[in-house]
């Protein structure tokens, strides 16, 4: 039996990322998959997902290209199958490098399915073959899959969840979405970018309701003018099949009503794998199929720790490497190893145009007894994103009226997925409006506007 000093269960960016900062830090490291290193994030999540969207995105540019100069012949013309394959080489690459940095911080991997069995000991097995190991510090870092439905069961042919979506034979004339969160929304902007018709169902009252209202329904106002078709307080009954695919029945504010499609795509959240992984011989508590962990991610079986999607919201690879990293380091005793808060992560959803936000929205703001200075900058108002052609969407900030904290910054527009980190780092900075204000912003750039929505929301603002 091999013995280690920590065992990493799963080789997501949570998991891969305990594996490497542990070894960095001189333990004696193994890490266990039973698919592909990198899971479901690098192979068939975030990253094929944004190369796919890069394609549609490059599309756009070359159909509007004429006002920049751009003149074509013909019209551009969408090859689907190459931008799948380009998807597919990506994943691939990161893969690859995944395993290279297994070997390069000399990290066991071991392929197979684990299975806890108690006081240290892990079973693995591999094509019916079974080993054991020992480790003195186990980090589970198994992930989620798609949630179901009851009665529309994934069959790769007309149900999809975002794996089959990722790799299409050929382009539907027509897709309903079901859910409309990050994901929902990223499909459904593909989509529809690539040819299709594209129809969102979801169940809240505004699309992306994890967001601040004011962006989640700025996005709802762009996606409709770029035909999609938006129902929410929609609640799905049923499907059928039917000659052209399948018929989807949901009722809106109490009327039923239908829509059909060639394709269905489920995004309705996600589930633990908590299964089949020998959670009965320990003392891990198990909460709507995630595992019960406190703020060091530790469960209630000592030296077991949980990390990442399996451990709870908020459901994000960023989340999940911070919480891989901050493990490792507290197993190794690491001097002052920062904890992670959640209200300090950044959301992006990569959809067009793009929605970031970090921090608690305004409404939360209002009902945490908060008084609070809004600032709002369009980005109509900032010179970069008028030269870009871009100029649609906001930057919105929510400071604490008494100390200037920044409590939360959401923003719709151009390249807003990359800008957050700024926001990020004030946060973990614990920066207030003062530095925000001072704090020299290069021009031309888009990220002006976040200066400005910060002067904005003391009156301020010097462009609009």
């Amino acid at each position: 039996m091999q013995n280690y000093q920590v065992v990493v269960i799963g080789a997501g960016p949570g998991g891969y990322m305990a594996a490497i900062r542990a070894a960095q830090l001189g333990l004696k490291t193994a890490i266990i998959e039973r698919a592909e290193l990198g899971g479901v994030c690098l192979n068939w999540g975030c990253l094929p997902t944004k190369t796919l969207l890069r394609s549609t995105e490059i599309l756009r540019l070359a159909c509007e290209g004429a006002p920049y100069g751009l003149v074509l012949d013909s019209a551009p013309r969408f090859d689907l199958a190459t931008a799948v394959k380009r998807s597919r080489d990506v994943a691939k690459q990161l893969n690859r490098g995944v395993h290279g940095l297994m070997k390069k911080n000399k990290v066991t991997v071991m392929t197979g399915h684990a299975r806890l069995l108690g006081k240290g000991k892990v079973a693995v097995v591999d094509a019916g073959a079974e080993q054991e190991v020992q480790a003195k510090h186990i980090i589970l870092a198994t992930g989620a899959r798609a949630r179901a439905i009851p009665g529309f069961e994934p069959d790769n042919e007309t149900i999809w969840t975002a794996r089959e979506a990722m790799v299409p034979k050929a382009l539907p004339k027509s897709i309903t979405v079901i859910g409309a969160g990050a994901i929902g929304v990223e499909f459904a902007s593909f989509y529809s970018s690539a040819g299709s018709k594209v129809t969102i169902l979801e169940a809240a009252d505004r699309i992306l309701p994890l967001e601040d209202a004011e962006i989640s329904d700025m996005l709802a106002e762009h996606l409709r003018k770029q035909g999609i078709e938006i129902y929410t307080g929609a609640y799905v009954e049923n499907q059928k099949t039917t000659t052209c695919g399948v018929k989807v029945n949901f009722t809106k504010s109490g009327s039923p009503l239908s829509v059909e499609s060639e394709k269905v795509i489920l995004a309705v959240g996600i589930t633990g794998n908590v299964e089949s992984l020998g959670l009965e011989n320990t003392k891990i508590q198990i909460d709507r199929t995630h595992i019960t962990v406190n703020k060091h991610c530790e469960t209630d079986e000592p030296n077991i720790y949980a990390i990442g999607d399996i451990a709870g919201p908020p459901w994000l690879a960023h989340k999940a490497s911070h919480e891989g990293v901050m493990v490792a380091e507290l197993i190794a005793g690491v001097e002052d190893v920062h904890i992670l808060d959640p209200k300090s992560v950044p959301s992006c959803t990569y959809c067009y145009p793009q929605v970031a936000s970090v921090g608690i929205t305004e409404a939360q703001a209002l009902e945490q007894g908060f008084e609070v200075n809004i600032g709002r900058f369009p980005f109509i108002g900032n010179g970069k994103a008028l030269s870009l052609g871009e100029s649609d969407g906001m930057v919105k900030t929510v400071i604490d009226k008494k100390t200037g904290e920044l409590l939360g910054a959401h923003m719709i527009g151009p390249e807003v997925t990359e800008m957050i980190s700024t926001y990020a780092l004030a946060r973990t900075l614990e920066t207030t409006e003062v530095e925000l204000m001072r704090t020299v912003f290069p021009h031309p750039t888009l990220s002006e506007a976040l200066h400005e929505s910060v002067l904005a929301a003391y009156g301020r603002a010097l462009h609009i």
